[in-house]
């Protein structure tokens, strides 16, 4: 599923601008409630000055918001011994903002999707937090990869042909 918005080149600092702007709003979300979303374009408009980015933020953070729970769902996948709830409030949302970008953003690189999440870890939680939103990451990436590979079907293998 990729969105609707029309796919356009950012610069690199304006969607790194919107990250940030996304997790703060995520931040709020989380401890607030959805109620806050009322709000949203109040907030941006307050935080942001350039409408590209204040666009891109506005789409990360409804999508994000709509679609939390299959992306808790992906996260909590692969995360081993973490409970999604447990996370430190920052990681959690930094992993929810790279999980929407690697789920429905196609004209992102997953790489840079991940490197950004990394930097924010490292930027506003623990010294810890960058690794950590790695190896989460990184396993969504790699699970996502292999579903896309094609499966190979018994039956139709070509040692299965050749004993026939």
């Amino acid at each position: 599923m990729t969105s609707t918005m029309p796919k356009q080149n950012f610069p690199i600092k304006k969607r790194t601008r919107a990250r940030e702007l996304c997790l703060q709003y995520l931040y709020q979300v989380d401890l607030l409630g959805e109620n806050i979303l009322d709000d949203l374009d109040d907030f941006l408009r307050e935080e942001e000055k350039d409408r590209d980015t204040r666009s891109y933020a506005r789409e990360m953070i409804l999508t994000t918001s709509k679609e939390r729970a299959k992306i808790d769902g992906e996260i909590q996948a692969v995360a081993q011994n973490w409970e999604i709830h447990r996370m430190a409030v920052i990681d959690r949302n930094v992993l929810r903002l790279a999980t929407y970008e690697l789920l429905y953003r196609d004209d992102i690189p997953p790489k840079v999707a991940i490197n950004e999440a990394i930097e924010l870890g490292k930027r506003f939680s623990t010294s810890n937090s960058g690794s950590f939103i790695n190896g989460i990451l990184d396993k969504i990436k790699n699970k996502r990869q292999a579903d896309a590979e094609p499966q190979e079907d018994p039956e139709t293998t070509p040692e299965k042909n050749a004993e026939a």
